[in-house]
């Protein structure tokens, strides 16, 4: 990364801050941008800060895991495991379809906060504008993709005849006609965080989630007849996040005259920032792409070992989430602080910021290990009555839940490069993870121990990436002399 010289101008007025929106010159326009979003940025004390930025962002975060979860759980009333086996099989699909807007959202986000840094408002604004259009572009193929290749990805994925009708339903409503909302959503939340509205991006993935889980039991138990219960849980989802990208559509027009998020073309970025789009967005993407590619190794390899098995992790898969969530809502709401200081030259600040959320993560890491470890029976119980998936389920929960706080290291890493701007360090390391590490252990510890050494492969995996992760971020910050 290269240094920047120029340090943050403070944005306070007579001791306090203007809650109308200022003007700051860029060239030859004009761009205005809220004093809220400076003073996040600037001037707040950093953990006050980061709570502004991160609270909003993880209680978004846990929505949309519980709404995943609410799915499981309403299908789990039905006891019916091949009908939450199908459903399990979509989610690293569905996973697929948000780490697309990583693309756009993330790349976009990190470049749109770096630029605020600069000042540089207008060429803001045009990066929003592109990453929009792009999202739409992305999502579109996946979309079509799944389409033309539903059956053929589904049996790749281990469906089996007994589970690929529900699996297809549920994917035709939630990636085939659900893809386009769901990334744009994902998007323009990154969009309006990046520019410190943090709130409102939250509240719209929230409003999504808490609608889809009041509508699961409308349409599974009421509205459709029995035996559609996976499909009005896919219908219940599409619905929701349409709803969702409706109200960002909403928010991003009414405050068009005062951010620099916006849908409206004004010609394109410079070189330079559509580079360094691509530059953060694809290792967020292709990080997230992996993270997912895992999810799918452990479905086909657990597959391997019947149905019940394939329930059981795929219950785990979405619990385990709870604490994950929760740390990825943090790196959500501390790199676009990083981003904004380390161009703006702030160095103790950006430093600062970065320590006080690894240290949050871990806390959160290790008081899910307590919690799980001491209720894994009760929580496997809430979310299928089958006796035999559950006593599995609880053994797989007590094993993956240690990786907890090495899987947040791990990512935290990933975030904190690509806040810096440096996309391929992001890459190094995500790439590294999960090709190097996670997923070669999977099938190593598979042909070792079976089973439960699926379970096992994420804790072996990820104390590696820590290793590696922290050696790689010491270096870098000692090469810059931060």
């Amino acid at each position: 990364m290269k240094c920047m010289e120029t340090r943050v101008r403070s944005t306070e007025q007579s001791g306090t801050y203007a809650k109308n929106t200022i003007t700051t010159q860029t060239g030859n326009s004009t761009m205005k941008k809220t004093a809220a979003s400076t003073e996040i940025f600037e001037n707040l004390p950093v953990p006050q800060a980061l709570m502004k930025m991160a609270i909003p962002t993880i209680f978004a975060q846990i929505i949309v895991l519980i709404y995943n979860m609410a799915d499981t759980f309403y299908l789990g009333r039905i006891g019916d495991p091949y009908m939450v086996a199908g459903a399990s099989l979509i989610l690293p699909i569905f996973n697929i379809c948000l780490a697309l807007s990583g693309l756009a959202g993330i790349g976009g986000g990190a470049v749109v906060s770096r630029l605020l840094g600069k000042k540089r408002e207008e060429e803001a604004s045009k990066v929003t504008a592109f990453c929009f259009y792009l999202a739409i572009c992305v999502a579109a193929a996946f979309s079509l993709t799944m389409f033309l290749f539903m059956d053929g990805i589904l049996r790749i994925l281990g469906a089996s005849d007994r589970t690929i009708r529900y699996a297809a339903q549920y994917s035709t409503c939630v990636i085939v006609l659900g893809a386009v909302p769901t990334v744009l959503s994902n998007v323009m939340a990154n969009h309006l965080r990046s520019t410190g509205l943090s709130k409102e991006a939250g509240f719209g993935i929230m409003a999504g989630g808490i609608l889809n889980i009041f509508l699961d039991p409308l349409f599974m138990f009421v509205l459709l007849p029995k035996g559609n219960e996976i499909l009005g849980v896919g219908i219940a989802t599409l619905l929701s996040n349409c709803v969702a990208c409706i109200y960002f559509f909403t928010v991003i027009y009414r405050i068009r005259e005062e951010s620099t998020v916006t849908f409206r073309f004004r010609g394109l970025p410079e070189n330079s920032s559509i580079l360094s789009i691509f530059r953060v967005g694809i290792p967020s993407g292709l990080a997230a792409f992996l993270f997912d590619m895992d999810y799918i190794v452990i479905d086909r390899l657990m597959s391997g070992y019947g149905d019940v098995a394939l329930a059981a992790i795929g219950i785990v898969l979405k619990v385990e989430r709870l604490p994950l969530n929760t740390g990825i809502g943090l790196c959500h709401g501390m790199m676009p602080i990083v981003a904004y200081n380390s161009s703006a030259g702030n160095y103790p600040r950006m430093k600062e910021t970065i320590r006080d959320t690894i240290l949050a993560g871990l806390a959160v890491g290790v008081f899910s290990i307590v919690l799980y470890e001491i209720f894994a029976p009760e929580i496997m119980h809430i979310f299928i009555t089958d006796a035999e998936t559950a006593v599995l389920g609880t053994g797989f929960l007590r094993v993956r839940i240690l990786a907890t706080p090495l899987m947040f290291s791990s990512f935290f890493t990933v975030y904190v490069f690509q806040g810096f701007g440096e996309g391929h360090t992001a890459l190094f390391l995500g790439v590294t993870r999960w090709l190097v590490f996670n997923i070669p252990l999977l099938f190593i510890l598979n042909a070792v121990f079976r089973m439960y050494g699926i379970v096992w492969a994420q804790v072996a995996g990820d104390l590696l990436t820590v290793v590696l992760s922290a050696a790689v971020y010491r270096r870098y910050m000692k090469k810059q002399s931060y």
